[in-house]
């Protein structure tokens, strides 16, 4: 086994242009297939999710997730500001997740045909990789109460230097102490506000929810949540983040889009405040790569049903929409 990639490809019936995501790594290549092919009218859009290719590196992983997808047939035009919102690092982080499924379904076939080493190397390579992807999301996300206690240990040590300072009349070092203060105390601000969003999130939509976007107007399935905006700087200025009646400190959303309207866009990041639930009209047909391994299939109300693993990740319970009590996804759990 000797590498991973992943390729799409967006086709009309003339022609075909190919939308690559490589999420790259070094040391475990586990090949796997996966063909999705929609049609609407005069287009065809087919996806074909070739490889993947992960590596670990020591403490490091390193992963890069490139998009380039177009309709290749009457497709110009369709750029829009709804772009600002697509998030490579929210479509790599659905692609890690699947290649943990892939591993955990290695393990398992190793294990029914008694290839024992096979599996115990596998599963050292998962452990390693979910270890990992764990102290990513640390970092990405933050951990909002140990910075919390940091920011307020910060502005305790340069009180007292401050206070230092003017007792020994060094009134330079005293206003530059001041200056650092006033920042130190607008962080610890925006650091609590982050704490007391993840201590106190209540998400207005569920995974597998269709919804659509106010300002946009595009259809999505929600896919991901996170308490607060957890995509860089650069991103949040794109995005225009700042200019959101909550900024930041709100839910935000790993939304797959339709790829009728755009499949160039196809995972976007969005504000809660910028989201409204699917009417009933708005269910309909809906296709994206992504759906077949994210959900079971859809419920009595139209929207689809995650895969349990993907409601452990977000520590989200089982939804039943009426008339679906007796319905079995596999899991008796909630």
């Amino acid at each position: 086994m000797q590498g991973i990639s992943i390729c799409g490809s967006v086709a009309s019936p003339h022609g075909a242009n190919c939308r690559r995501a490589c999420v790259a790594r070094n040391s475990l290549r586990l090949p796997y297939e996966i063909n999705n092919a929609v049609s609407h009218g005069a287009y065809s859009c087919h996806w074909h999710m070739h490889k993947l290719h992960i590596n670990t590196n020591g403490r490091r992983m390193n992963a890069t997730v490139r998009t380039n997808a177009r309709w290749l047939f009457g497709g110009e035009g369709r750029s829009s500001d709804a772009r600002l919102e697509r998030s490579e690092s929210a479509n790599e982080d659905i692609l890690i997740f699947y290649f943990q499924m892939d591993l955990q379904t290695r393990i398992q076939y190793a294990l029914n045909i008694e290839q024992f080493d096979v599996a115990k190397q596998l599963r050292e390579k998962l452990t390693e990789i979910e270890t990992e992807i764990i102290r990513q999301c640390e970092a990405r996300r933050g951990s909002s109460k140990t910075e919390a206690q940091d920011k307020a240990l910060d502005l305790l040590r340069v009180r007292a230097d401050l206070q230092k300072a003017i007792d020994s009349e060094n009134y330079a070092l005293a206003a530059g102490l001041r200056d650092e203060i006033a920042k130190l105390e607008a962080e610890s601000l925006a650091v609590s506000a982050k704490a007391l969003a993840y201590q106190n999130v209540k998400y207005a939509f569920r995974l597998g929810q269709k919804v659509r976007h106010k300002v946009h107007g595009y259809r999505g399935v929600i896919c991901g949540m996170d308490p607060v905006c957890c995509e860089s700087k650069s991103w949040m200025e794109t995005a225009n983040v700042e200019k959101l009646s909550k900024g930041p400190n709100q839910p935000f959303y790993q939304v797959l889009v339709d790829v009728y309207v755009d499949p160039e866009l196809l995972v976007a990041y969005v504000a809660e405040e910028n989201l409204s639930a699917a009417e009933e009209s708005e269910k309909g047909r809906f296709d994206h790569p992504y759906i077949e391994f994210l959900f079971y299939g859809e419920d009595t109300a139209g929207d689809f049903i995650p895969i349990k693993q993907l409601r452990e990740k977000y520590d989200q319970p089982r939804y039943e929409a009426s008339g679906d009590e007796n319905d079995d996804d596999g899991d008796t759990s909630s």
